[in-house]
């Protein structure tokens, strides 16, 4: 693990320069809106260790497939969300002598994202080799008001010299991806302008055709002044820029404004766009960066007010690591995913580097899904289901291609457009317990909601579709007299091509009970529709749901009983059993010290698999089945994969195993704060950052809800605070109301901020909380506190 980041309440902060660490802290200082993002990396030139990226949304290129043994049915290409033009450059020379802070004596040098009001900050005074010394600013933002651009404001000032110094803003497209499959480029250029202060570049994906234009314009002040300038265009192949000489005197500040645009065709005519940049360009500098950053701090207050999740306790270390670990993940949630557009999604790396592809997962379904439902408006999560409805012939043709028929579905284990674009076999082909993920998601969204009017209008195809995907996937042993699942992965991907995966079994006959029920709402709330769905899709509702009633009947699910633990798979107790404490010193990850061979005869698990299959289904066993599970696979777990931790800490409280709990939240939380599995160099895990929510509401906060009659729920809270904590708070929406949970260890306080009153049930008894008033529940007893 990592120490070198300073624990701070609101802020991400390295003090001193740590070259060695460096591209884990631009994966740390990554900016974005939704539609843009980047990488925390300099403005100037650098020729240490870096990975530049900048992201534009939805922007895809379908890299070729490289495999050493080409199998039948895989797919083409590997989707890659591309490295964009890199619109944050600006050379600095001091006399002819460039600026680099690899090639400098480094003083005072501190780097900043501000989580509170949403931008980076920087500052260092550079000794160049002549002995001239220069001190610099710099701040900038991605605008999520005005959320295709960004600003920069880069101020730099002698320390003991006067002299001239060249600032050359530049727009950079001649760039790759480091994990292109061929090492090949991915942009061809279309057009680009220069004038005074202002350059423009349209830039082309080869294969995909997506036109991005991207654009700056620069402005120039010195002691506070605005100045004129005269600047030299440049213009090189997927390059511009402008060459601008200033005279600067000792200790006089001089500061360069530079904006900049991203446009793509997915929201414009490419024949447009540049036109298009420049009127963007028009709209922001009007404004200017002042206006822009105000508006900025302001956006993100509104989101905080909503979103942020507050810890009191000791002022002891292991308080700030958990406060500015949840705040951390929440603010890199909120940069990645707006819920304005529903042809985008969240891909595991989000604007923060490259690796995965950045396309979309089942974690967006099983792990981000619960935060937007409860942090966001309704649409934010619906939009993350229509997603995977308009994807839905995507997903039939990926199951055609297996040999499945009549209208099966098979979601893809990573795609941009619903088609299949992951070639490890063992992940793209077996592990086909994504399917149930998005069923889960559908359900999780009704449930949560009430709105079981999605069901009529998208759910109930889609589940139709999975469902029938189970149907085939199944065969029936005749050894057995049930149901079984040959060669699959289950989310332990330190096993393959396994027989009869626990998790994999239930939740394809939890989908198939799950369809069932929602033919029959469908059926009693529209009829006219049902009728118009199966005509469609030529559903056969008595021989399917005979069939599948059959197969939810017949489901083979191994268990040892033994030791009263269900089997993660067929073979499992045939391993070597040990705790991961028996790992010898030195070689976890062990998937960087081990052969594959030797990790998957081991009996090490990466993540949740049966214990992920409890966390979705608790309500379905006893506390008794849930703790023997938990204790026995926890102990081999070594959660080397960012999904692991928060699954555990949930389980964890649930259990009542507070020290746990809060070990596997600290690990989820600062997982690429600390680096815990030396990987956040490539990228953040974004997708995990919605465990670490989880882990605190529905783990110390103990929130769930449950379904009653028809479509009625209520909301329950079986809250704890962690033993250093004094008090844990965090909001929430549920079905119109607006909530606050504040937790201390004497009890729970309820606010409703809404205008109609909520009933919910905390520490097990029903509680009712009136409109724009609170109520506070001892831990034994009920107290009510006027607002």
């Amino acid at each position: 693990m990592k120490h070198y980041i300073k624990q701070d309440p609101w802020n991400i902060v390295e003090e001193g320069f740590h070259p060695e660490f460096n591209e884990i802290t631009e994966s740390l200082m990554s900016l974005g809106n939704g539609r843009l993002g980047g990488r925390g990396s300099f403005e100037e030139k650098y020729s240490g260790k870096t990975l530049l990226g900048n992201y534009v949304a939805g922007v895809y290129y379908p890299d070729k497939t490289r495999v050493g043994w080409w199998k039948n049915g895989y797919p083409e290409y590997f989707a890659k969300v591309l490295n964009a033009a890199n619109w944050i450059g600006i050379d600095v020379e001091v006399e002819y002598e460039i600026l680099d802070l690899n090639q400098c004596e480094v003083r005072d040098f501190r780097r900043v994202l501000n989580m509170q009001e949403g931008y980076l900050e920087r500052s260092f005074v550079a000794v160049m080799k002549s002995g001239k010394q220069l001190q610099v600013n710099a701040k900038r933002f991605c605008s999520i008001v005005d959320d295709e651009a960004g600003a920069i404001r880069y101020a730099i000032k002698p320390l003991n010299f006067d002299g001239k110094i060249t600032v050359t803003p530049y727009i950079n497209g001649d760039i790759r991806n480091r994990d292109a499959n061929y090492d090949e480029t991915f942009w061809d250029e279309v057009r680009k302008e220069t004038a005074y202060g202002e350059a423009y570049i349209e830039l082309r994906t080869r294969k995909t055709d997506f036109h991005v234009a991207t654009g700056m314009c620069v402005e120039i002040e010195q002691d506070g002044v605005r100045v004129d300038f005269q600047s030299q265009p440049i213009k090189y192949e997927k390059y511009v820029a402008n060459r601008i000489s200033l005279d600067c005197r000792q200790n006089q500040e001089t500061v360069i404004y530079k904006y900049g645009v991203n446009l793509s065709s997915l929201n414009y005519d490419s024949d447009e766009l540049m036109k298009q940049a420049h009127q963007y360009m028009q709209q922001i500098t009007r404004k200017g960066f002042d206006k822009m950053l105000f508006e900025q701090k302001q956006a993100w207050a509104d989101k905080w007010k909503m979103n942020d999740i507050v810890i009191e306790g000791d002022s002891d270390d292991r308080t700030m690591a958990a406060q500015q670990g949840i705040r951390f993940n929440i603010f890199q949630l909120n940069q990645t995913y707006t819920g304005e557009d529903e042809r985008l999604n969240i891909g595991p790396k989000g604007f923060t580097g490259e690796k995965y592809g950045g396309s979309t997962y089942w974690d967006t379904e099983a792990y981000c899904l619960p935060f937007y439902l409860a942090t966001a408006d309704q649409k934010v999560a619906k939009n993350l289901l229509v997603y995977r409805y308009k994807q839905l012939g995507k997903a039939i043709e990926n199951a055609q291609k297996l040999g499945f028929r009549a209208g099966a579905a098979l979601y893809p284990m990573v795609t941009m457009n619903g088609e299949e674009c992951h070639n490890e076999w063992e992940i793209t082909f077996e592990e086909i317990h994504r399917n149930g993920a998005i069923a889960y998601a559908i359900y999780d969204y009704v449930r949560y909601t009430g709105d079981e009017q999605y069901l009529v209008e998208y759910g109930l195809e889609v589940l139709i579709a999975i469902s029938r995907f189970w149907s085939q996937r199944v065969n029936w042993s005749t050894a057995k007299e049930q149901y079984v699942m040959l060669g699959v992965t289950g989310p332990n991907e330190y096993e393959n091509n396994v027989n009869n995966n626990w998790y994999t079994n239930y939740i394809a006959a939890w989908t198939l009970r799950y369809t069932t029920e929602a033919v029959a709402t469908v059926k009693a709330l529209d009829p006219d529709k049902y009728a118009e769905l199966i005509d469609r899709i030529h559903f056969r509702e008595e021989k399917e749901l005979a069939t599948a009633g059959h197969i939810i009947n017949k489901m083979y699910l191994p268990q040892d009983e033994q030791l009263g633990v269900f089997l993660q798979q067929e073979g499992f107790l045939d391993k070597d059993l040990m705790p991961v404490s028996d790992i010898p010193r030195g070689q976890r990850p062990i998937n960087q010290h081990w052969s594959w061979d030797r990790i998957l005869r081991s009996c090490f698990i990466k993540q949740a698999d049966v214990l992920q299959g409890l966390y979705f289904f608790e309500d379905e066993f006893d506390a008794e089945t849930l703790k023997r599970n938990f204790d026995f696979y926890e102990p081999m777990t070594v959660h080397e994969s960012s999904l692991s931790p928060c699954v555990h800490s949930i389980q964890a409280s649930k259990l009542g195993m507070k020290a746990k709990a809060y070990e596997m939240y600290l690990r989820t939380a600062r997982l690429d704060l600390d680096d815990y599995n030396n990987d956040t160099e490539d990228g953040c895990h974004i997708t995990s950052m919605a465990g670490t929510w989880l882990a605190v509401v529905k783990g110390f906060g103990g929130m769930r809800v449950k379904r009653g009659m028809g479509n009625d729920a209520q909301l329950i809270l079986d809250p704890y605070c962690p033993d250093n904590w004094q008090s844990l708070s965090f909001k929430i929406r549920f079905r119109g109301a607006m909530l606050q949970v504040t937790t201390t260890q004497q009890g729970v306080t309820v606010e409703n901020f809404s205008e109609e009153p909520i009933t919910l049930t905390v520490f097990g008894e029903e509680v009712v909380v009136k409109a724009s008033s609170k109520r506070t529940v001892k831990m034994k007893g009920l107290v009510n506190v006027p607002a």
